[in-house]
């Protein structure tokens, strides 16, 4: 919880008070990535996140450990006029210091912080009721973004992932998603198919999403809980995937246009779910 009564104490790095070093700063050599981790000049262990609602949504979730936070001088003041608690002490830096952990495309709004990443639930804890996501291979991090963003919106009860062919969540995933992160669990899990069977022995209605579907999701009768399954652009659902959906159906589109964008699927099929469901009011 946090105390609005309390004021951020701030400090004011080297680099910000003399100007800062110009050289970029040196990163880990390329390798295997854990899944869900950053290393944008980070601790393996270490993710990033930066802009205004990434950097606010973490301070105010009180299971995220915030290691490091840099702020420029206009972020620092208006986190003090909106008093909100930075929970550790923060370096004052130039702009270009951010733009140099980030690169020049990053929009930070002044914020960058270093955290640990948030746990991951097990599969077996997923609650039984509402709608669940799941993301079958889903790679692309401004969509999985995109996609946590509409998560929360909707109220989904967690996001459902592989630990190998998905984005790490952090940099520009945790920008996309605009705070969302702190706000639905993300299970992670070895094997989709086998958490897909689980989640039939439980009672989900699996309903896989594919351009090949039986029936128009729109036509489907939904039940509780139920699990949305969305495969990548271009390559859809793999074959094992659709195999273990308890349904598989498709979004027509009255338009020329036949289909969607992954992000843009995902809205709509949950919006269609919430509605069957009763869940929109």
């Amino acid at each position: 919880m946090r105390d609005r009564d309390r004021k951020p104490k701030f400090h004011r790095s080297e680099g910000a008070a003399k100007g800062a070093d110009k050289r970029p700063e040196r990163r880990r050599e390329a390798g295997p990535r854990p899944p869900w981790r950053g290393r944008e000049g980070a601790a393996d262990d270490t993710i990033i996140l930066y802009g205004w609602h990434t950097v606010t949504a973490a301070l105010a979730n009180p299971t995220r450990r915030i290691r490091k936070l840099l702020l420029t001088e206009n972020a620092a003041r208006r986190l003090t006029e909106e008093a909100i608690d930075t929970r550790v002490t923060p370096e004052i830096v130039r702009p270009g210091l951010i733009d140099q952990r980030l690169g020049p495309d990053a929009v930070h709004q002044g914020l960058l912080a270093e955290a640990d990443p948030l746990a991951s639930p097990d599969i077996d804890t997923l609650a039984e009721a509402g709608i669940v996501l799941v993301l079958d291979q889903i790679t692309d991090p401004h969509n999985v973004g995109a996609i946590m963003r509409s998560a929360a919106a909707f109220a989904v009860k967690a996001i459902v992932t592989t630990a190998r062919h998905s984005p790490e969540a952090t940099g520009v995933l945790a920008k996309s998603a605009s705070g969302a992160l702190e706000l639905v669990p993300l299970v992670t899990v070895q094997n989709l198919a086998r958490a897909l069977t689980e989640m039939n022995e439980r009672g989900f209605m699996t309903v896989g999403l594919d351009s090949e579907g039986d029936e128009n999701l729109g036509a489907v009768t939904l039940r509780e809980p139920l699990a949305l399954v969305l495969g990548a652009e271009g390559k859809g659902l793999r074959q094992l995937t659709r195999e273990t959906c308890s349904t598989v159906a498709r979004l027509d589109m009255p338009g020329e246009i036949k289909s969607l964008n992954v992000s843009n699927a995902a809205v709509l099929a949950l919006y269609i779910g919430a509605s069957k469901l009763g869940l929109m009011g």
